[in-house]
């Protein structure tokens, strides 16, 4: 198994510093990028973890506090086992700061993100990848199609609010998109219904995007993170094995 380093670091933006994790193996050698675009609750453990456990297969991964311009981490103070049925209020803190965080300004944030990856030596050249969970993946969507030139490949997991019929929709960006996509979504999620997914894939389509996207049969919104209530043992093994082999696709 490959040693990983893990470093908190700081990214200038055009709004102000985030501050995020960077992790890559410890031998410091340009690998490919992957930038990781948090959930809902925010950087905290579980995306460490899971920034080192792609670190470990050969990867430099960036986890950025997209909720910086409310504070540096942790945003919001949280249980270390995460339960909203039981903790209503954590989402009366968090939906007025995700609810801030414009697409305008995710994507100003995003090319700042990627322009600090061109220019770290443990960064490969070339394109990145990117993969995100809940809000994280409407982040990866149109990331992908904001900066085609820069995104080989993008993934999302229980994504919601993917292909909405407001002007700012992710799915419209399709026509952009040079990467090939994949997307896990969670079984019978009220934030991903099956006219949104059903919109997606026909927008991917049309635009003839090299792309997957799968529902995870049993599988609740959120099911990759093992901190949580949602979590999935199984659902989160099986986006483990598909984002691995996108990866190994693309790099």
């Amino acid at each position: 198994m490959t040693s990983v380093q893990g470093t908190d670091v700081d990214i200038p933006t055009e709004d102000g510093i985030a501050d995020a994790y960077l992790a890559h193996p410890a031998d410091g050698a340009p690998r490919p990028a992957v930038l990781l675009f948090q959930d809902a609750f925010g950087l905290r453990p579980q995306l460490r973890s899971m920034a080192d456990r792609l670190a470990e297969a050969g990867y430099t991964v960036l986890v950025p506090n997209v909720f910086y311009r409310h504070g540096r981490t942790p945003v919001f103070e949280l249980p270390e086992f995460i339960d909203p049925a039981a903790r209503p209020e954590i989402f009366e803190k968090i939906v007025p700061v995700m609810q801030a965080l414009t697409p305008e300004l995710a994507m100003r944030d995003a090319g700042a993100y990627l322009r600090w990856l061109a220019e770290r030596p443990e960064v490969a050249e070339g394109p990145v990848a990117l993969t995100g969970y809940c809000m994280g993946a409407r982040l990866s969507l149109l990331t992908a199609g904001t900066y085609p030139d820069r995104v080989a490949a993008a993934a999302g997991f229980h994504g919601g609010r993917l292909a909405t019929d407001t002007p700012d929709s992710p799915h419209l960006v399709a026509g952009n998109i040079t990467a090939e996509l994949y997307f896990g979504h969670a079984d019978n999620d009220h934030s991903l219904p099956p006219e949104q997914i059903e919109r997606l894939e026909a927008a991917l389509t049309e635009a003839g995007v090299r792309h997957r996207c799968e529902v995870y049969e049993g599988a609740p919104h959120g099911f990759t993170q093992a901190d949580t209530a949602s979590y999935h043992p199984e659902g989160d093994e099986r986006h483990w094995a598909a984002l691995l082999d996108l990866l190994k696709r693309t790099f």
